[in-house]
């Protein structure tokens, strides 16, 4: 039992020792049946598994449900006032809830938006709507070098790392995972028995530390990460160039948050706050990427490989498409990530103004491939504050073939957006490793939360896809999602964004929203090449 539970009833112990001495001698005897009442309600909170927060804070805790449930409006007030000035909304946190807890998540008196608001956005729904499918669908991922392609889920957990997450948060997604059918990505932090344990899909994500695969000398190690590729629970690969929280910057994982098991894992000392470099090692230019995708493809004999990004310089990934026309190497899967995104603490100027926000990341990317004449060899999973069924819809009519959800999936762990994910003191046992928080956190009650949450959701889509009268994800186009841009004018995706033609890049004239960024690329070099 955790020191400041053994604190919290010692305490109350005395109390009620203390008020039965007091009552012997005054009428008051009341007194100690009250502190014996509040004693046993702490020890019920402790054993009840459905609520972390009453766990970790016997009887305190139950303050946060009764601002709740007396006044919603004052909890809210509660959670923005103590979250940095990003607050997930309300409106979306219970939303992910209702769903992780199967309750009703519908709604009375119609929409709670101003759809006369600019930025209101909605789907085209059809007079011949269909019934939604009973199979969730499933996405092929595997180019003409993948031996051993994989079938992904439309929605799935993205990268968060063991160490930025417990251990005990980490079993209850994977385990959410198998449950669910779906896969969950490891983040830059590495393969653990965490998630090997419990059986769920693995994406293993190898970021600029190559933890788990790293020499002594920090560099990566074919030796290594081919013993671990290979496991059976590890389904696909993606190098991490970049991400949404913090590109350009590296991952950092605070000293406090290090334990032996942390380090062992990673092969890292002991002690010190582990910083991931800004770029790779193995690698510098586009083809040299190219190369290390064909490399690691090669040592997991076949599994498809891809890598993780959010968009900075176009000219850079366009590097990067040329190289895949020079090289013939394409990626199975590239992953979006958008500036918007990111679950770990980060600076605040690169959380607020670097990185390209996930729709024009996403539509530029989709764009290049077309434009190379490579998307229908290369999947595009959408990443970055997705959590409901639109959200899906949104993302894949924009150019995604499949998304990846970080924060909802926290939230239904638990997180209540406390904002203390880099002090080791996350009061719900999901961003520590403190064991006397994280052993408020119920792997088993979690773990089917999650996957009722990812279940629920991609229903929600499919229902959605059926109003629109549509069969198959992929027959969802630009044009499928309308946008209020002013007071009086509205338009579709497709006339608010352009979309290239197959092979529009290798080809002249060339567009001449590409033109200039494509002749500054060259597949030798992540530097401009054009004249001044």
């Amino acid at each position: 039992m955790a020191p400041r539970r053994i604190f919290f009833f010692g305490s109350l112990l005395t109390l009620a020792l203390s008020g039965g001495l007091f009552a012997m001698h005054h009428a008051l005897f009341w007194i100690p049946l009250a502190v014996l009442a509040i004693v046993l309600l702490g020890v019920y909170d402790v054993v009840q598994t459905k609520h972390t927060i009453r766990r970790n804070f016997p009887v305190v805790g139950r303050f946060r449900y009764l601002f709740e449930i007396v006044r919603p409006e004052l909890h809210q007030y509660f959670i923005e006032t103590n979250s940095s000035g990003r607050p997930f909304s309300r409106e979306l946190r219970s939303l992910v809830y209702q769903r992780a807890k199967n309750v009703t998540d519908t709604l009375p008196f119609g929409t709670e938006k101003d759809v006369y608001a600019v930025g209101y956005e909605w789907m085209t729904h059809s007079l011949l709507a269909k019934h939604p499918s009973e199979t969730a669908p499933r996405v092929h991922i595997g180019g003409p070098a993948c031996k051993q392609p994989y079938d992904a889920a439309m929605l799935n957990v993205s990268a968060m790392s063991y160490g930025s997450l417990s251990k005990n948060a980490i079993m209850a997604l994977n385990t959410g995972a198998k449950i669910g059918g779906f896969y969950h990505n490891t983040g830059e932090g590495g393969l653990t028995p965490h998630h090997l344990e419990c059986g769920g899909d693995i994406v293993w994500q190898i970021g600029t530390g190559y933890f788990g695969c790293r020499d002594e000398h920090g560099g990566f190690s074919p030796e290594l990460f081919r013993e671990r590729a290979l496991l059976p629970n590890v389904k696909m690969i993606e190098i991490k160039l970049s991400q949404g929280a913090k590109p350009g910057h590296g991952g950092i994982l605070p000293a406090k948050k290090v334990t032996p098991e942390i380090a062992r894992i990673r092969l890292v000392p002991l002690g010190i706050d582990i910083v991931s470099p800004p770029g790779h090692s193995s690698f510098d230019t586009p083809l040299g990427l190219c190369a290390f995708i064909q490399k690691l493809r090669e040592l997991a004999e076949g599994k498809p490989v891809g890598f993780k990004l959010c968009i900075g310089k176009r000219r850079e990934f366009l590097a990067i498409c040329k190289a895949m026309v020079e090289t013939g190497i394409t990626p199975d899967f590239i992953t979006v990530d958008g500036g918007e995104g990111g679950t770990g603490a980060a600076p605040l100027e690169f959380s607020n103004v670097v990185g390209t926000p996930l729709d024009e990341g996403l539509i530029f990317v989709h764009n290049a491939l077309v434009g190379i004449g490579v998307r229908d060899r290369v999947k595009v999973i959408a990443s970055g504050r997705i959590v409901t069924g639109f959200d899906i819809a949104h993302k894949l009519a924009l150019g995604a073939d499949l998304c990846n959800s970080a924060r909802a999936m926290m939230f239904a762990l638990g997180c209540i957006q406390a904002q203390k994910c880099n002090t080791n003191e996350c009061p719900t046992g999901v961003a520590t490793q403190d064991p006397h928080l994280m052993v408020g956190l119920v792997v088993s009650d979690k773990a089917q939360r999650v996957a009722n949450f990812q279940r629920n959701t991609v229903r929600a889509f499919t229902e959605l896809l059926a109003a629109v009268g549509l069969d198959r994800p992929e027959e969802l186009e630009p044009w499928h999602i309308l946008r209020r841009t002013s007071a009086n004018d509205v338009k579709h995706y497709g006339e608010i964004y352009e979309y290239l033609a197959p092979s529009a890049l290798l080809t002249e004239p060339l567009p001449r929203s590409f033109a200039r960024a494509w002749n500054s690329a060259s597949a030798g070099t992540f530097h401009s090449v054009a004249k001044s």
